[in-house]
């Protein structure tokens, strides 16, 4: 699942017959209407599927995902972007209580270091 239709021609061998490619709205804070309807379209995907895990970099999208699954009972993992070397994510910060593994890819900013308490793990970075 993704807001990015372009991604799908970037699937190795494209899809098989299992696999299932979903572009949902792109939104962020400071558009709520979109937010409203990406969390609608992003509940409707998980509800439909089912997932047993679902693995999220975050952003929106990913926390709603996450926020649904959890619901449906699936395992939930939250993976903070690479690219919030600074501080975590606000999706992120607000993944904690619905992933049941609470990743971060900077070891600044992983529980324990730096004074945080009660931070995100670091395993390792993606890239």
């Amino acid at each position: 699942m993704t807001t990015n239709a372009g991604l799908e021609r970037d699937l190795p061998c494209g899809r098989g017959p299992n696999q299932r490619f979903y572009v949902v709205p792109e939104a962020n804070r400071s558009r709520k209407i979109d937010l409203v309807r990406q969390l609608a379209a992003v509940g409707r995907v998980v509800f439909r599927e089912r997932p047993t895990v679902v693995i999220t970099t975050g952003a929106s999208v990913g926390f709603f995902a996450l926020v649904a699954a959890k619901s449906i009972g699936s395992r939930t993992v939250w993976l903070d972007s690479i690219a919030n070397a600074d501080e975590l994510s606000l999706s992120g910060k607000r993944a904690r209580r619905f992933a049941d593994l609470w990743l971060t890819q900077w070891p600044e900013l992983a529980s324990g270091r730096s004074g945080q308490k009660d931070g995100p793990s670091y395993h390792g970075s993606v890239l």
